[in-house]
């Protein structure tokens, strides 16, 4: 197993995504293609990785790299690498795969809850993230753009603003419109200069869910990177 890590903005790396292959050993390469990285051969990886970023999917013109990125996840699928994009990462994912991505109604930038619906309550990995006795999940979001489902994919998550919150596609794809490899650090550090964020109060309520949060996320990186 070899996981390939992509960043999209210096600020948004693996966070626990790290800690957690970092734990089991698993080797990783972490490349940031805003910055020039080139990225390397995606057949000597297992896995791909796409995290987030401010840009837009849909102004790839004033960020060239993300064409590049759109070929290295679309020759992932191809050949049938595991793939897990979060926010722009998923947003990517909906692209290649053929779907409009757009600017939604309202931005979501805080503690949100999304309802998992029965297909992702019986997804092995996505199930693990629904709190004890709940269909519900707890999650960090922080975007203003949205897709449509990929045809073919599977809903595994939804809220009333943004239906669309994960999807899966065929038994190795995953996309999280959400964050759940944040910590409460990271997420300070995300919205210290974000107007009209409460960020006291949010840093209060990253405290106090953290360590559930993380167990959580937990269980979706076991499932995840044991698939075969």
């Amino acid at each position: 197993m070899n996981v390939l890590i992509i960043k999209n903005v210096f600020s948004e790396g693996p966070g626990t995504i790290a800690d957690h292959l970092a734990a089991a050993h698993i080797p990783s390469t972490v490349v940031d293609l805003s910055i020039g990285d080139a990225a390397p051969d995606i057949s000597a990886f297992s896995h791909l990785l796409i995290m987030g970023g401010p840009m837009a999917v849909y102004e790839m013109h004033k960020h060239p790299y993300l064409v590049r990125e759109a070929q290295l996840i679309e020759q992932a699928i191809k050949e049938n690498k595991h793939v897990l994009g979060v926010c722009l990462g998923a947003q990517m994912l909906a692209h290649v795969l053929g779907s409009r991505v757009y600017a939604g109604n309202a931005k979501e930038i805080g503690w949100y809850e999304v309802a998992l619906t029965p297909d992702g309550m019986k997804d092995p990995a996505m199930s693990g993230l629904a709190m004890q006795g709940r269909s519900e999940a707890q999650v960090f979001q922080w975007h203003g753009d949205t897709f449509d489902l990929p045809a073919g994919a599977v809903r595994l998550a939804s809220s009333d603003l943004y239906p669309n919150q994960a999807f899966r596609y065929n038994d190795r794809v995953y996309a999280l419109q959400f964050h759940i490899e944040v910590t409460p650090g990271i997420v300070r550090d995300w919205l210290k200069n974000e107007q009209g964020v409460d960020l006291a109060a949010v840093d209060a309520r990253s405290r106090a869910i953290y360590n559930a949060y993380r167990d959580r996320a937990a269980k979706f990186y076991h499932e995840f990177f044991a698939a075969q």
